[in-house]
């Protein structure tokens, strides 16, 4: 029976798309069956950052709808055979559909998978409650930034009056040279100002938001390989700031 993790953030523009396509991506790397739904029937953009829009034929009101069977819904990377896409409305976005209809749609697929990961809206509004209400376990996406840390923070009081099973963060574009320099928050503190466990720490780093899924960066790796057994091993994104060369590229990014 999967497990279904919701992957959710308090505002938009941290990453938390990114994260649920490449912690997906990893996971059915690693042999697991894996679905990413998108229950983010606004903006509907998981099929666009996994690469597989143009193979898209039903939706998930398809399936609510009666017009194809769940599994027909499914789309299958093309690059990752065990990671299959259910793609929320593009035809009616505006149209109402109720956490119930969702969550029996998982619950369809739920045996013959490993993982559901259901990419939610940002902030707590009706899409938030629909998401949730599917899943049994949570990842809050968010980064070091105080605004950011302050709407995960809310959204993580939300969280706890669905008891679910499992609430963890992803700390997302930590940016190791501020880390070192004591300018940024660590995880340690960001661990204290949410009570919540950290299970990914990862860098600000360009080749991440690409996305491409040809090369999984290595902190997805360890992100995932957390998920999986439940440690957590934090990538260091403070490595490639020590020694000299390190120096001199923490001495070049802060002129930039």
């Amino acid at each position: 029976m999967a497990r279904k993790i919701v992957v959710t953030s308090g505002k938009g523009g941290v990453g938390k798309t990114t994260v649920a396509v490449n912690l997906s991506a990893r996971l059915a790397q690693k042999g697991y069956r894996v679905i990413l739904c998108d229950a983010d029937f606004g903006l509907n953009n998981v099929d666009v950052c996994a690469g597989v829009e143009h193979l898209v034929t039903y939706d998930i009101i398809d399936v609510i709808e009666g017009r194809c069977r769940a599994k027909q819904a499914l789309v299958r990377h093309p690059q990752y055979g065990n990671l299959y896409l259910l793609t929320s409305s593009h035809s009616a976005p505006e149209r109402y559909i109720s956490p119930q209809a969702v969550k029996v749609v998982l619950e369809t697929l739920a045996p013959q998978f490993d993982f559901i990961f259901i990419d939610c809206p940002a902030g707590i509004d009706d899409g938030f409650h629909r998401a949730v209400a599917t899943a049994n376990e949570a990842i809050v996406v968010t980064t070091p930034h105080i605004s950011a840390l302050r709407d995960a923070d809310k959204v993580i009081t939300v969280l706890k009056s669905y008891h679910l099973a499992n609430v963890s963060v992803v700390l997302n574009k930590v940016r190791g040279d501020l880390l070192m320099s004591g300018d940024c928050l660590s995880p340690k503190d960001v661990t204290e100002l949410l009570k919540t466990p950290i299970t990914g720490l990862l860098p600000e780093d360009f080749s991440i938001y690409e996305g491409d899924l040809t090369e999984i960066h290595p902190a997805f790796r360890l992100l995932a390989g957390n998920v999986a057994t439940g440690k957590r091993r934090l990538y260091d994104v403070t490595k490639k700031y020590s020694g000299l060369w390190g120096n001199v590229r923490r001495v070049l990014r802060r002129r930039l």
